[in-house]
Order: structure tokens, then sequence, then C-alpha cells
């Protein structure tokens, strides 16, 4: 595409989608904010960005097509290339590597042909989906008049390429990703599985918008003090105190924006996708409970896009609380003025870096900015902007109810509360477990029903984390325990390999993850990711250039510059798991 519109029209479908999109916009915020929303309606319309509604589009919302066209090309779930309609995308990361997802895309290109292959293209290779304690997972993609996805757990061959030809998928109950089900100590996680999804009713009659009654009977001032008390750090990777964001969110004029970080992306992370399609209500309370205390009228929840049944879930509950005066000008009485909108994102890891998804909302290309100014001063349309993830901000209503100080006793003194840990690999009993900080590696291991054979390494953090040894087990996870084991708990992923892994695989598809999700915005980054992957592809065919000492110091001074120089923190963490493993296991020597 260029600066100025081709010839190409768009089909009177694409009109038509795109009519509809600009429809629902509010008039309080930039049209071109509605971006990606009108280009992810074509997609599912049509199963792709055609030139001419890329055109239309364009036209429509005054956005220069080149723009158009820069941001339609910048999320792997969005085609700028004809392809079929109903179109599979297959895990083959970390996760689902182990448990048969190499096997699957082998049959589905034996069935189909090449992944990504022209017009006919039924299925592509897909880095984490988020389902990793049912591994294998796809995700399928239908557009047309009644467009869907879903996303498929434990999938095979036979019923996958049924379901690409209209066939219905089989869910699994949301109990099957909690061990821990019918446990009456949990507390972030006791409602799933027991309380509808769908039914406001049932959110009340368990406890549902009790904190919010009692936030406003408290008064804005007295939650942000319990918050401050309770010492909650957020859950997303960076556990930045949450009592302190929002006090600096607060330091600045509005009006201010309230953003839920619904975007779990890290390889073997899918602590948030259980939240929100077993307890919709909670996360949109708790948003509304964060807006209260730091003064936003409007908020928006941005979800991966690869979680179709959590946005159809969150969609019907924001839609039944402005029916019921949960959300609106004057929510119950109370005067306060809050509404949500829904963004899905549409398949960028990066867009989990919090400035990243600020441009993603604004209808840029997902790419960070430079920090300062940070975003509690200068975030989203300029204006200060509280960022929390999902699990961060689903603490609020407990905190709320049973007061900072008790929230503060449960944990360690710099790790308060439970925490929501992501166990999958090769355990017993993937799934989601919540425990107070202080348990320890080796105590969630045993909950979790035990490693399978013989324990090699556990991976913490997820793809930007880092290595841990069997000897390193009575390591307490909490933040400050991982950072002494060398190690970081960000994102709570806990992935076990045992002796049968071959650990060199797995550095290489963390370094390819890495090279395919950088944005590419700053050379550090851009260039660095792509060394690091021929690095390791040269130690693992035993060829490297000089010996394997050279090699991995070369490693290091590669790891260094994306450290020191990269815009955000992917390519801050991208040598991050090859650096621990190298450094604690005997691999990538000469055979």
């Amino acid at each position: 595409m260029d600066l100025h519109f081709t010839s190409e029209q768009a089909t009177p479908q694409e009109q038509a989608i795109v009519d509809a999109q600009v429809a629902r916009m509010r008039g309080d915020i930039p049209q071109r904010s509605y971006l990606l929303p009108v280009l992810i309606a074509i997609q599912q319309r049509v199963g792709w960005i055609s030139p001419g509604g890329l055109n239309y589009a364009s036209n429509v919302l005054g956005v220069p097509p080149a723009d158009v066209y820069g941001v339609a090309d910048f999320y792997a779930l969005l085609s700028t290339k004809a392809q079929a309609l109903n179109v599979a995308h297959i895990c083959d990361d970390i996760a689902c590597a182990n448990r048969g997802g190499a096997a699957l895309c082998a049959a589905m290109e034996a069935a189909l042909g090449p992944a990504g292959a022209g017009e006919a293209t039924t299925w592509h290779h897909s880095p984490c989906l988020g389902l990793c304690e049912h591994a294998p997972a796809a995700l399928v993609a239908r557009a047309g008049e009644t467009a869907s996805s879903m996303l498929l757990p434990r999938a095979t061959t036979g019923p996958l390429l049924a379901i690409l030809a209209g066939a219905e998928p089989v869910r699994l109950p949301i109990e099957t990703s909690l061990p821990q089900f019918g446990d009456a100590s949990l507390k972030l996680l006791r409602r799933i599985g027991h309380v509808d999804p769908f039914s406001l009713t049932d959110y009340e009659r368990s406890g549902g918008f009790a904190a919010l009654r009692r936030a406003f009977e408290m008064g804005a001032d007295a939650v942000m003090r319990e918050v401050e008390a309770s010492k909650l750090a957020g859950r997303g990777g960076a556990a930045f105190p949450a009592g302190a964001k929002w006090r600096s969110v607060l330091a600045n004029p509005g009006p201010r924006y309230l953003v839920c970080n619904a975007d779990e992306s890290e390889p073997g992370t899918f602590k948030d996708r259980a939240v929100m399609e077993g307890d919709p209500y909670a996360v949109i309370e708790a948003m509304i409970l964060a807006a209260f205390t730091t003064g936003c009228e409007l908020g928006f929840l941005y979800l991966r896009g690869e979680y179709p049944l959590a946005h159809q879930y969150l969609s019907y509950a924001i839609e039944q609380c402005r029916a019921q005066d949960w959300l609106g000008a004057n929510i119950q009485g109370s005067g306060f003025l809050f509404d949500i909108e829904l963004r899905s994102g549409a398949g960028a890891y990066i867009c989990g870096e919090e400035t990243a998804m600020l441009n993603s909302i604004e209808g840029y290309r997902g790419e960070p900015r430079n920090k300062p100014p940070f975003p509690t001063q200068v975030g989203l349309f300029g204006k200060p902007t509280v960022i929390n993830n999902v699990e961060t901000l689903i603490n609020i209503p407990g905190i709320v109810l049973e007061g900072g100080a008790a929230y503060a006793a449960i944990g360690t003194e710099r790790s308060t509360g439970t925490k929501l840990y992501c166990v999958s690999g090769d355990v017993s009993r993937p799934g989601v477990y919540e425990a107070a900080f202080g348990i320890t590696l080796r105590e969630l291991l045993t909950l979790a029903g035990g490693v399978v054979g013989n324990l090699q390494a556990v991976l913490l953090g997820g793809a930007a984390g880092g290595f841990v040894t069997p000897e390193q087990l009575d390591t307490p996870l909490t933040f400050e325990g991982c950072r002494t084991a060398g190690a970081t708990l960000g994102s709570a992923v806990v992935m076990p390999f045992n002796d049968q892994t071959d650990l060199r695989q797995v550095l290489l598809r963390i370094a390819a993850f890495f090279r395919d999700e950088s944005c590419g915005q700053c050379v550090p980054c851009r260039v660095g990711v792509v060394r690091q992957q021929e690095l390791l592809q040269r130690l693992s065919a035993s060829a490297p250039i000089g010996d394997v000492a050279s090699e991995r110091a070369l490693l290091k001074e590669l790891g260094q510059a994306m450290r020191d120089a990269s815009i955000c923190a992917l390519g801050h963490t991208a040598s991050s798991a090859a650096e621990s493993a190298l450094s604690k296991f005997a691999i990538f020597q000469p055979r």
C-alpha cells in the first residue's frame, strides 16, 4: 500500500461491516481508535483484509492507507492475503510441543498441505494459545456471516479436520483447568465452576458486588488506603506496587483512563483465561472498583484475540451490567460514572507490554513507547492511565471487604496475598493453582501430582523467565525468592521438563518465539533476537563459529546489549532463558 488510495473497491459485505462498526463508535474518543476493531470485523466477515476493504476502512476512519496496512499487517490473526474462510492455528510452542503439537502439525500438513500456502491456506503454526493445561491446543477461526472462533483443547487430527469442515467442538468444563476445584479455602478461584458465568444473579448471590457497595460507603480515599496497606504488587510480571501506581495517576489531572491488561500471551500462561471464562463479573467489578478509587470514567478491557470464549462471556457480562445499573452514568445511585469498552487483540505478544497495548487501542501498530513519561502521567490518548492485569485487579474486592492489613498478613513481607500459578509440562495434574506466596516449588509440584518421570529442569516465568535445577526445588515462590534463585516469577509459569525432553529444542523454540514476536521497532531487539536464534542453531548443530566457549560468550554479549538498549521488556528478557539454561545445564556441548 501507499499513502494514496488504490483503485480497488470494497464489496457490499465489506462496506456493511465497516459501517456497522462505525455506527457503534463513541463520540468522546478519537475515531482512529476503532481501526483495529474494524479490521477484525472485516477479517471475520470475509476471511482476510482485502485491498478494497482496507481502502474503505481508511476512507471512513480518515486514516492514511499506508497506516491502515501497517496495522493490518502487524497482527498474526489478521491476513492481508486471501486465504480460506476456515483457518486453524495450531500451537507448537514449548508446552504443546511436548504434548503432541509437532505431530499434530505434521498430520495437518499431510492432510492439507504446508502451513500458510496460498489462497487455500487452512492452517498456520501458532505460538502459545494459552491452553497449556490441555495441550496440544488449536484455535479455529471461521469467517462468514455467522463468524466464530473456538479454542480447542487436546486437539487431534480427525476432530480438528471435522471442525474446519463445520462440525461443532466439544468443550471441556472450566473446572477441568482447576485441579483444586471444590477447595473452600480458595479466594480468587472460589466461584469458578460453582457459578454460572453468564448469570449476573448467580454472581450477586455468591457475594458479587458486595465489595463495590462497601467501597461506595467507604469512599475512594479509604479504598486507596486499604490497597496501599495490602502491599498488593502487580501480577503481570513487573510486580510494581498497585497502590503506588494508583497514587501516581491521582497526582495528575483528569480525565483519566483505566486499562485492564487481559492480553496474557507469555508461553505457559493461562491463569487469566481461566478467571475470565469462569468468573467474568468479578473482572468487571474489580475494574469498577479501580476506576472509582482513581477517578476514571472510561475503561478498556484489552483481551487477547485467542480467547474467544472469554470474549463471549465478558461481552455478555458488560451488557448485563449496563442493563442492571452496574455500569453507566450513575452506578446504583452513587453518582459515579464509569463504562467499559471491550477490545480484542489480534495475535501480537508485544501488545501485552503496557505502552504497546495503548498504541494498539489507539489504532496504531502495537509498538512500545519510550518511558518516561510513564502511562500514569501520559497514557491512553495522552491522559493519565491506570493499567493493571486481570489477576491484579481481582484481588481488589477481597482487599476492600477484608481490609489491607488482613491481606498483607497472607504470604510474605514482600510478596503478600495469594498467587495464581500456571502449572503445565511434565506434571500429573496441570492447571491453575492458587496458593499463598511462599509455597516452595517442591510443594507446588507435589500439589500438582508430582513430576512425570525424572525431573531435569523447571522453567519459571515462561519464555521470558529462567530455568531452575532439581536442586533448587525448595525455592520459595515469591518475587524475592525467585530472584535469589537466579530466576523470575514473572507471570507465574511453572513448567517442569523430565529427562526425556531435549532442552536444546526447548531453547530453539523460545528463540524462534522471540524472533517472531519482536515488533522490530528498535535495532538491539530486532537484530539481537535473530542473531541469538542463529547462534543457538549453530550450537544445536554442533557447528559453532570458533568454539562453544566463544559462542556462549557471544550469547552473553547479545543478551547484555538487548537488556541495555532495547525499548521494552521483550528485548530485555529475550535471552534470559537461554543464558540461565547454559549456566546451569550441560547442553550445547560438543558431541
